[in-house]
């Protein structure tokens, strides 16, 4: 599985619905199946973004349908950033000759 992070801020829509933001996470969760990915965390923070998550999903293919799919809904405006582990990193050093 591949991890992104999610970095994200509600839309006027989805601040104007801001106490169902846990219902609305508990769907997304679900509906990450849907894509073969997994929310894996959600944390709401202050500062700049609203909200971050950490997802995994199979491919950038899976991934960029479910942002897609969760942007459509209106509520939050996501930024994608694909998160590489220590030892992914260490393989990506490695091709460094």
């Amino acid at each position: 599985m591949v991890t992104y992070i999610a970095l994200s801020n509600f839309t006027d829509q989805g601040i104007r619905t801001i106490k169902d933001t846990t219902k609305r996470a508990d769907a997304v969760k679900e509906a990450a199946k849907k894509f073969g990915a997994t929310m894996t965390q959600i944390y709401w923070t202050l500062g700049k973004y609203d909200l971050v998550a950490i997802i995994e999903a199979p491919d950038d293919a899976s991934a960029t349908a479910f942002a897609l799919a969760i942007g459509a809904a209106g509520n939050v405006r996501m930024q994608s950033l694909r998160a590489y582990s220590r030892d992914e990193m260490n393989g990506i050093l490695a091709r460094m000759a």
